[in-house]
């Protein structure tokens, strides 16, 4: 091997080197533009998500005040106060249930404990042992997926002395 061969040798595989090096750099930025771009697309989806749903509340919010106007007026009364509210109530469910968010309705059903946290025990003639006796807070899931389990009362069955116990 001759030393112009081997210097034309090295210089081919410093080219390389050089090469490589600027496409390893060039990947290397590459990279990193595409975590910075996945991190502000999920951010940016997260926004426009909480903006559809804030979009569908706001409504709610405004009959709210409204409701809370007309209560602070002179003359209101309590069965219109309590119709608006209840209005609005139903207003914010369809708003939620929209997005996805289902109420439990655990009553007389069997206890679940992947659904219901059973805040206590009593006994109840028409309600079979180990069933939902009462619902003391509301539960919900979203897309099927737990949010808040629905506390309950579970029944322990009938009482042995019909005249003793509470009954729910």
């Amino acid at each position: 091997l001759s030393a112009a061969d081997f210097d034309a040798k090295l210089a081919a595989a410093k080219k390389e080197a050089a090469d490589n090096y600027e496409r390893y750099v060039r990947s290397v930025a590459d990279l990193d533009n595409y975590r910075k771009r996945a991190v502000r697309d999920r951010e940016d989806a997260s926004h426009r998500a909480a903006t559809r749903i804030l979009e569908d509340l706001l409504p709610v919010l405004d009959n709210l005040a409204l409701g809370l106007q007309a209560a602070k007026a002179p003359g209101a009364d309590l069965k219109t106060l309590t119709g608006g509210v209840e209005m609005v109530g139903q207003q914010l469910k369809t708003a939620l249930a929209g997005h996805g968010l289902v109420e439990i309705a655990p009553l007389g059903k069997p206890f679940d404990p992947n659904l219901h946290e059973a805040i206590a025990q009593q006994p109840h003639a028409d309600v079979a042992v180990d069933h939902v006796a009462a619902v003391v807070r509301t539960g919900y899931t979203l897309n099927g997926r737990l949010v808040r389990a629905a506390s309950v009362v579970v029944s322990t069955g009938a009482p042995a002395d019909p005249a003793v116990g509470v009954v729910v």
